[in-house]
């Protein structure tokens, strides 16, 4: 019937009797359906209405050829090798889905944008780009898109009150920028086994007098740091931190990704601190940005910045494996499943897919239930209530003013097919990357729950909404990321104090907001720098920068990982 059916069209259409290309059947759509979609918010009826509305408003671009970039992570592994051959088998659009590293797509991304040459039809780059995004006016805004030159290509479906991060890619003009094609936060990781081993216990508590737990704040996981490095355990030397210190792009994520903001850094405000940020940027009241350094009214160099990064040294040198200085990024990410690390306060559940699977027999008891959990991270004595106190990435689909409009138009599908309700429950089993409500409560994930160590669990509480990517401040990404590790590296190195990296840091990223406004390439929404003034007059106003305490050692706490977990629910 589905020959008849293309036969039939391509006549009518031979005749003049049809004026678009024949529509393909929904033959495709039902096999892909059946073949990797058992788990799904939508009923079988909804999403087979689904697949009909992408074979239907996929026919004038049937046979176009699309390419699509995104960084190299498990979420994107299952988009490009699943869905996008699902897609072009389902609408006749040819998609190429790149995968290479974050730091490529930011340079493509950057070529586009400095060159205006089409390079990608639509890229998946992290919601830290939305300050750049929104001041240099470059990317499309999704929110006049889908009204307009979009607005026939965008699915009656696509539910974006169902979207989590949808405060991530919205500008200060109550536009949306980028649509969460994927999320993951920095938590900390611990093992439960350990903390909960009797003997191991009494130990702490006759130690330090307290009961060893979750860490609340960062004196107590010094404490828990101190106490496992080079403890005996399972016939192996353990140690009770895990990290990473290389000069390499990779350290400056591990800094500007929140790492500061937990130490407290920055201000109040959700989803990110204002008037000053957790890169230590200060914006005025039409969010331009007026300052880096403390003498401008910022908190780069700050006492809080200052303790962040002094905490971060000492804790590499004394209580992480040896050869944790040497590493980036990626090579630390899977230590911990090894077996010998007790601790790490930033750990990304990125890696949560690898910590489940069969490289980690070391943390996992014989049933395959994990012996580590996952919590929200202790924060720095300089933090106050309602600051962010976590770094949640959310890799987010982006489409350029520079790429033509039926480009834009087939991509902008793929973009909702990869993210449509119909597969989001199974692209986020693949990944366990969430940006729907609806697959977050999912009964899957409440029977798969115990297998994840308290991300489900995690990503059901109100905490999460404390977790957050780089906000609207940073007004051009790409050039003040490369600064921080840089910069970082002097001070990881040893090279220089953590005050002379961060006021290098500040002074640097000062000169790169002077270049901003000189040039006014962002026009009304690019910085103007507050003139400089003796920093005691900042530092002696209310919130962000903060002058130096007293006692940086403040009393340490800790909570039960089960009590944490029960006043969740």
């Amino acid at each position: 019937m589905n020959v008849t059916l293309r036969a039939t069209s391509a006549m009518a259409l031979a005749m003049g009797l049809l004026s678009t290309p024949a529509l393909a059947d929904m033959s495709d759509a039902i096999a892909f359906l059946d073949e990797h979609i058992q788990r799904s918010a939508l009923s079988r009826e909804e999403q087979e209405a689904e697949m009909q509305w992408f074979v239907d408003a996929a026919a004038p671009f049937q046979g176009m050829e699309i390419n699509v970039v995104s960084e190299t992570i498990a979420t994107h592994e299952y988009e490009a090798n699943v869905l996008a051959p699902a897609f072009t088998a389902i609408t006749g659009i040819q998609v190429t889905h790149d995968l290479i590293g974050e730091g490529d797509v930011v340079e493509r991304l950057q070529t586009q944008m400095q060159t205006g040459e089409n390079i990608y039809d639509a890229y998946i780059n992290d919601s830290d780009l939305i300050g750049t995004h929104w001041r240099y006016q470059q990317a499309r805004n999704l929110t006049d898109w889908m009204a307009g030159e979009g607005a026939s290509v965008t699915n009656p479906n696509l539910n974006l009150d169902d979207f989590i991060g949808l405060s991530f890619t919205t500008g200060p003009d109550g536009l949306l920028y980028q649509l969460p094609d994927q999320q993951f936060a920095n938590l900390y990781w611990f093992r439960y086994d350990w903390f909960t081993d009797p003997e191991i216990m009494a130990d702490f508590q006759e130690e330090y007098g307290y009961e060893l737990g979750v860490p609340v704040n960062w004196s107590a996981y010094e404490d828990i740091a101190e106490f496992f490095t080079g403890r005996e355990i399972d016939g192996q030397t353990v140690y009770g931190h895990m990290d990473y210190g290389r000069r390499d792009p990779s350290l400056g994520w591990r800094f500007t990704d929140a790492w500061m903001s937990m130490a407290g850094m920055g201000d109040v405000g959700e989803p990110n601190g204002l008037p000053v940020d957790e890169w230590g940027i200060r914006v005025n009241e039409n969010s331009q940005p007026v300052g880096s350094c403390v003498a401008r009214g910022g908190a780069t160099n700050s006492p809080a910045a200052v303790y962040a990064i002094e905490s971060y040294t000492n804790w590499l040198n004394n209580y992480a494996p040896p050869a944790a200085a040497g590493m980036n990024f990626s090579e630390a990410g899977p230590i911990p499943a090894q077996g010998a690390i007790a601790q790490q306060m930033f750990w990304y559940t990125a890696f949560t897919a690898d910590m489940v699977g069969d490289g980690a027999s070391a943390v996992l008891y014989e049933d395959g239930t994990p012996r580590w959990r996952m919590a929200p991270s202790p924060h720095g004595v300089y933090w106050r209530e309602g600051q962010k106190i976590g770094y949640q990435d959310a890799g987010s689909w982006t489409l350029m003013e520079s790429t033509p409009v039926d480009r834009a138009q087939a991509a902008w599908l793929y973009a909702q097919f990869v993210t449509s309700m119909t597969v989001d429950v199974e692209k986020s089993h693949a990944g366990l990357t969430f940006i729907r409500e609806s697959t977050i409560n999912h009964e899957s994930f409440t029977e798969r729950a115990p297998q994840l160590g308290g991300l489900v669990e995690f990503y059901r509480s109100p905490a999460r909404t404390q977790w957050s990517p780089t906000g609207t401040n940073v007004p051009d990404y790409p050039r003040l990321a490369q600064l921080w590790w840089q910069n970082i590296g002097d001070a990881s190195s040893g090279q220089l104090s953590a005050q002379e990296a961060l006021d290098n840091l500040c002074r640097e990223q000062e000169e790169v907001l002077e270049r901003l406004e000189r040039a006014g390439v962002q026009g009304d929404l690019g910085p103007v720098l507050n003139e400089e003034q003796d920093p005691e007059y900042w530092l002696s106003q209310p919130g962000a920068p903060q002058a130096r305490l007293e006692n940086e050692d403040e009393e340490p706490i800790t909570v039960s990982y089960d009590e944490l977990i029960q006043s969740w629910q």
